[in-house]
């Protein structure tokens, strides 16, 4: 037999309580299409928090605009113990039905079946968006309480065991972090500038097409936007072990870079940096250590310059200072590091796959309900 299908807007409520002075910036997220709060990317100096909206523990928020999101729409739940602030043209709601955890309609949020039908519901010319009307349109068939709980107590544990994982990677990165620390304390510091030479290699006619962007996580990824792969002819060529950089900063607030640690040429928009290393002198993995750290990403905002658009070029590159002790010594604290990007690798793999499920448990939930019914 059937389950009963309600509409959603009629199983949740929109929150809209506002900070009231008792949080502090640090509190501010930002929503991603990844299901998940993430760190703010906005620029909080001297901004006040009051037209902030607040989201509760067991709450959700979401982000109407679908547009070039990568076919995804941008959802979080609050799992946690602690309120967040998200921005003011966020939606934040909850659960106010007996018949819907909160828990289940993350995972029924989870599944690509949603984004699909977000973005295909979606409507505007400029700027696309899933308004709250056709959010609360959506219908959805519920099993009893019970199975639902059932279902997240599979989905709860999994999560509890990739969370462990990460609290892992955590303190292997401190390790990192504190390795790097004692040597910026113990040993003297040198410009960079001698041990790198810059590069203009252009693709020409005949040269490859493993175009890539240089993404602000610090890694090579594919274009975001569209690009004629038959016209690549003044594109820069970074071939393997040499690293290609944004100039710009103001956008995403990060120095964006990528190290080609591939067997293979990648070309890049002819406005990167490129760049090789002295390996003799020092390991293009030690020097990506430091520009994977936080700390480099304020130096290299807090040293871009510009009116309307903010650049750290390879003038301000070079004059980067940074302990530079013996190879072997560079080696074994990349070991470490490199040991920590496998098991962030895994880890990635791990929450992906946890993502995966969700379409597995909403559909094994839904045909026990059924089950229980004919029963």
């Amino acid at each position: 037999m059937a389950l009963t299908k309600y509409r959603l807007g009629d199983l949740i409520e929109q929150c809209n309580e506002r900070d009231n002075g008792t949080h502090v910036v640090e509190d501010v997220r930002g929503i991603s299409t990844g299901k998940e709060f993430i760190e703010t990317k906005a620029n909080m100096d001297g901004v006040s928090l009051s037209s902030y909206k607040v989201v509760r523990p067991g709450e959700f928020a979401y982000v109407a605009d679908t547009s070039r999101r990568g076919d995804k729409i941008a959802l979080a739940f609050n799992a946690s113990e602690h309120e967040v602030l998200i921005s003011s043209i966020y939606t934040a709601f909850r659960v106010k039905s007996r018949l819907l955890l909160s828990d289940y309609l993350f995972m029924f949020f989870n599944r690509p079946e949603f984004d699909r039908f977000s973005r295909f519901n979606s409507w505007g010319s400029a700027r696309e968006t899933f308004d709250w009307n056709d959010f609360c349109d959506i219908d959805i068939a519920l099993p009893p309480v019970s199975i639902q709980q059932k279902y997240v107590d599979i989905y709860n544990a999994m999560l509890a065991n990739q969370q462990s994982y990460e609290h892992g990677l955590a303190d292997l990165k401190l390790v990192c972090d504190a390795y790097i620390e004692d040597l910026r304390k113990k040993r003297p510091i040198e410009a960079i500038g001698p041990y790198i030479e810059r590069h203009n290699i252009k693709n020409g006619p005949n040269g490859t097409k493993n175009v890539m962007g240089v993404s602000t996580s610090k890694e090579f990824r594919e274009p975001s936007a569209k690009v004629n792969r038959d016209e690549l002819s003044n594109y820069k060529v970074v071939k393997p072990r040499q690293i290609s950089f944004v100039q710009t900063t103001h956008n995403e607030k990060v120095f964006a870079y990528a190290f080609n640690n591939t067997p293979f040429d990648i070309v890049v928009t002819s406005v990167n940096e490129v760049f090789s290393v002295d390996e003799n002198k020092l390991l293009p993995e030690y020097l990506s250590m430091f520009f994977n750290r936080t700390e480099f990403d304020r130096y290299a905002r807090f040293h871009s310059w510009g009116s309307a658009r903010e650049t750290f070029t390879w003038d301000d590159l070079i004059k980067v200072k940074i302990p530079i002790p013996e190879i072997a010594i560079q080696k074994s604290i990349v070991d470490i590091y490199n040991v920590y990007k496998q098991r962030k690798k895994l880890g990635e793999e791990l929450k992906a796959q946890i993502q995966n499920i969700c379409p597995i448990l909403i559909k094994g939930s839904i045909e026990e309900g059924m089950r229980t019914n004919e029963a």
